[in-house]
Formats: structure tokens, C-alpha cells, sequence
């Protein structure tokens, strides 16, 4: 670089704070001396990242992560043992081992060296299954970019796999299976096809540790009729007449049926190829070569529907495009019961919490749209449809549907064995038989009533401790003083 010299030389001493009668030699170290203070900025700037790291560590270091619990052979004794696909045994035994539910009955005997668990005035009941979250795939939504992987750029991303993206060591986990949740289905959201669900138990390390089915159903957010157009700062709301609506629901539809014909020309393609080499080599495609079994009608597609007339869309998609469709959402699912049971889709229904759809609808619309559904003999359950942080709200859920009409077995099953035999998993999970897997809570109440407290928590067999972010806060200020008033 060319030396400043003279008038400019002198100005870039001065606004550097050297001296006029400094030596030419000192002037010289002046340079260095700026390299010196960027370096020091940069040290001090790092050091005090690296506490903020060590903060943050402090907050969220390895105490706070997910334990997995202890392995053994556990009999619970004595204890009201609520089966669910069968009578209540008043006094039983259930007994764990390896991962399973080894015995369960009024005589079973205890081997020696299992750990003794006193159930008297306890109740046993198998897991709850929410079989619709975002678990793992969110942490904190607004400000922490970084802690949310719930959906992927573009329109269509049948590729992306929820499984790939949840977090085993989610605060929501400890939080949710405190509350007798042991396993949900954790699907991704966003564009038209969202991506590939995962069903995992709500304990593990790792991925593939806490997975059950890895890649269980495809996601598709199914266009709907909405004359909404935008909003405009100014004028209010834009929107179009319903004839306008409906085509536009119709276009979408019409992309989601020519990206399922191309599917299944690319796996006819790849088909040809095996069978006969001396074809053309079929290009790859990861998007189309993941929606092969799902338009094939092998696996379930999971469809997001709400309102009466798109879920009766779905259906005449289901019907048209010969595959397994599965109702997420099902607002108004009781109103196109006889559709529903014509085509055998199950509902997974997540509003029980929510507002009545529409404005001159009763309060209690959404609360008593399970026992409507089974009554019409809808094959349904109950889900949050939560991100994580509130999918422990399922039993109360439940519970609520139970105090608007739904009988107290049914408001059980709704939660246990009714998303097993929907998602498919219900010679694994759902109810407290012998052979199966051994997700098991043990109460001091009813599973479903707001007061009860979970004594027991077993997830695979594991014993869990019965820790989570809200009971360390509990512990930690549960006996702060209240602080004296400043005069």
C-alpha cells in the first residue's frame, strides 16, 4: 500500500491521538498498535460468547436433558388395573420384563429378584398415544430460530423425513411423558406436501432409540375452499367470490393428482428397468421415489382437513386415487359421518381446545364433537395437534370430551387404544396385555382427571424418573419468601 505522506500523513496521526513531537520511529509503530487493539476487541468480544455459552450450558447443561430411565424386572402389585381392551381387575399384578409386559391378572406370580412396586390404591394404565405433534421438531417458536425444523422450503418436500429432524433431548419430552404421554406421532407442516411423519416413545438418546415406526405416513395440507385473497394495510381484508374459491381449491388439488401420476410413472420407470437393462436408465428422484408407497396405497397419507366440505374433498381424492387416507384436524368430521364409514377413514380429531369454527356456533361445539362422532360410528381419537410444548394437555382433552358426552371407557380408548388401531400399532401399544410393549403409568387417580399425579412412569420397560423442566422450577422456588415491600 502507498506510505501517506505530508498534510494527509500529519491528519491520520492526529486522528490516530499521536503526538505532533512523536518520533518518526514511534510513528511508525502506530500500525501495529491498531492490529493489536482489533485483536484485543476480538478476544474480549469472544470471551464474552463463550460465557454467554457457558450460560446458556449452565441452563440447559446435562442435568437438564432427557434421562432414559433404568432397566429391570418391575412387578406392580395390588393395584386397580385398568386394561382398557378388557375388564378392570380391581386387584392384580402386572409384571415388566425385557421391554414387555411379561404377565398381568389377579394370580400372577412375582419371580424372585423382580423390584416390588406396592400398587395399593394406585391405578395402572397403559400409555397415552398423541397421534398428532410437532414433537421434537420445535422448541421455542418465536426467537430461536435455530431450535425449530418443523418444515422445509418449497411447495412440495414428500422427501423430508420428521424422523431426521426431531430433538431426543426437547425439554417438551420430560414434560409431556410426566403426564402418562409415552408415544406420539410427530409430523412436519408446511407447503402442500409437508413430508413423512415418524411415531416415536417419548424416551431415548437418539433418533433410532426413541423411534417405533421411522417413516410411518406422508403429510399433505389439502388445498381448501377460502374466499380470503390477502390483506391489504390499508383497505382491510381482500377477498374473492366463492366460484372463484373453488376453482382455485380445484387447481391445487389438480397438482397434488399430477404429482401422484408422476410418482407412479417413475416407479413403473424404475420397474421396467429392473426387469429389462437394456432400457434407458431411469433418472433418480428423491421426491417422487418417496411417494411411491404412499400412491401406491401402501402406507397412510395423513390429510389436514377441518371444515365438513373439504374433508368430503379428501374422500373423493381417497376414492379417485385408490389410497389410505387419514383425517388430521376433523373439525366438522361428525357432520360427513356416513361418508367417513363409506370409505373407512379414521379421524384424528385436534380441536377439542379450540374455538367453534363458526360464529353462531354453541360453545360447547367442539367439546362434544367426540361423542358425536362416536355415535355416527366414526373410528376416531383424540389428539392436542400441539407443537410439543402443550401435547401434555392430552388426557384433559379427553377428560373434557368425556364431560360433554362421551362415555368414560370411550373417552379412555380415545386417547390409548383407539391411535393405536388408527396409526396401526395396536398389537404393540394401547392397552395393558401381555406380550406387549411395556408403556406403562401408574396413578394415584383417574388418568383423565386434572388432579391425578403420575407415581410410576415406565416407557419400553424402562423406569423413568418423574422430572421435567415445570418440576424443577417447582422445586427450585416452591419455597422462595416473598420479597419485603420497598417503602
Amino acid at each position: 500500500m502507498r506510505k501517506e505522506t505530508g498534510v494527509r500523513r500529519q491528519e491520520s496521526l492526529r486522528n490516530a491521538g499521536v503526538p505532533p513531537a512523536m518520533s518518526e520511529a514511534k510513528k511508525d509503530l502506530i500500525p501495529d498498535l491498531r492490529f493489536q487493539m482489533k485483536n484485543t476487541r476480538i478476544i474480549l468480544i469472544g470471551l464474552l460468547v463463550l460465557a454467554l455459552s457457558s450460560f446458556v450450558a449452565a441452563q440447559n447443561g446435562p442435568a437438564d436433558q432427557n434421562l432414559t430411565g433404568r432397566t429391570g424386572t418391575f412387578a406392580i402389585t395390588g393395584a386397580k388395573i385398568v386394561t382398557v381392551s378388557g375388564a378392570e381387575i380391581a386387584n392384580g399384578t402386572i409384571l415388566i420384563r425385557n421391554g414387555k409386559i411379561a404377565a398381568v391378572g389377579s394370580n400372577v406370580s412375582v419371580p424372585s429378584g423382580a423390584e416390588k412396586i406396592d400398587g395399593n390404591g394406585l391405578s395402572v394404565y397403559p400409555g397415552m398415544i398423541d397421534a398428532g405433534t410437532n414433537m421434537g421438531l420445535l422448541e421455542v417458536g418465536n426467537g430461536a430460530r435455530g431450535t425449530v425444523d418443523v418444515s422445509e422450503t418449497g411447495d412440495v418436500n414428500p422427501n423430508a423425513k420428521a424422523f431426521l429432524g426431531i430433538n431426543p433431548h426437547t425439554s417438551h419430552i420430560n414434560v409431556t411423558r410426566v403426564n402418562g404421554i409415552t408415544t406420539v406421532m410427530s409430523l412436519p407442516v408446511g407447503g402442500l406436501i409437508s413430508g413423512q411423519s415418524a411415531i416415536i416413545n417419548l424416551n431415548g438418546s437418539t433418533q433410532a432409540e426413541m423411534a417405533d415406526v421411522p417413516v410411518y405416513a406422508l403429510v399433505i395440507n389439502f388445498p381448501t375452499i377460502s374466499t380470503f385473497a390477502g390483506f391489504n394495510p390499508f383497505t382491510g381484508p381482500r377477498t374473492i367470490n366463492f366460484n372463484q374459491a373453488v376453482k382455485r381449491r380445484d387447481d391445487r388439488v389438480k397438482e397434488i393428482k399430477d404429482i401422484f401420476e408422476a410418482a407412479k410413472q417413475y416407479a413403473n420407470a424404475h420397474e421396467a428397468y429392473a426387469k429389462d437393462n437394456s432400457l434407458p436408465y431411469p433418472e433418480t428422484d428423491l421426491k417422487m421415489a418417496a411417494m411411491v408407497p404412499y400412491v401406491r396405497g401402501e402406507k397412510p397419507i395423513v390429510f389436514f382437513a377441518q371444515r365438513s366440505r373439504d374433508i368430503r374433498a379428501v374422500l373423493k381424492f381417497v376414492e379417485e386415487m385408490k389410497v389410505k387416507g387419514i383425517i388430521y384436524g376433523g373439525g366438522e368430521a361428525w357432520e360427513v359421518a356416513d361418508d367417513l364409514k363409506k370409505h373407512d377413514v379414521p379421524v384424528i380429531y385436534t380441536s377439542v381446545h379450540d374455538n367453534p369454527f363458526n360464529q353462531d356456533d354453541p360453545y360447547d361445539a367442539n367439546f362434544t364433537a367426540p361423542s358425536k362422532m362416536q355415535k355416527a360410528g366414526i373410528k376416531f381419537c383424540i389428539s392436542t395437534g400441539d407443537n410439543g410444548a402443550n401435547a401434555r394437555e392430552l388426557p384433559y382433552q379427553a377428560g373434557m370430551a368425556g364431560a360433554f358426552g362421551l362415555s368414560k371407557e370411550d373417552a379412555l380408548k380415545s386417547v390409548t387404544l383407539f391411535p393405536a388401531e388408527i396409526l396401526g400399532i395396536s398389537d404393540r401399544y394401547g392397552s395393558l396385555e401381555e406380550g406387549k410393549v411395556a408403556n406403562v403409568v401408574v396413578t394415584d387417580g383417574d388418568l383423565l382427571d386434572p388432579r391425578t399425579n403420575v407415581r410410576y412412569l415406565f416407557i419400553e420397560g424402562r423406569m423413568l424418573p418423574l422430572t421435567s423442566r415445570h418440576t424443577e422450577f417447582f422445586e427450585r422456588f416452591k419455597d422462595r419468601k416473598a420479597a419485603e415491600r420497598v417503602p
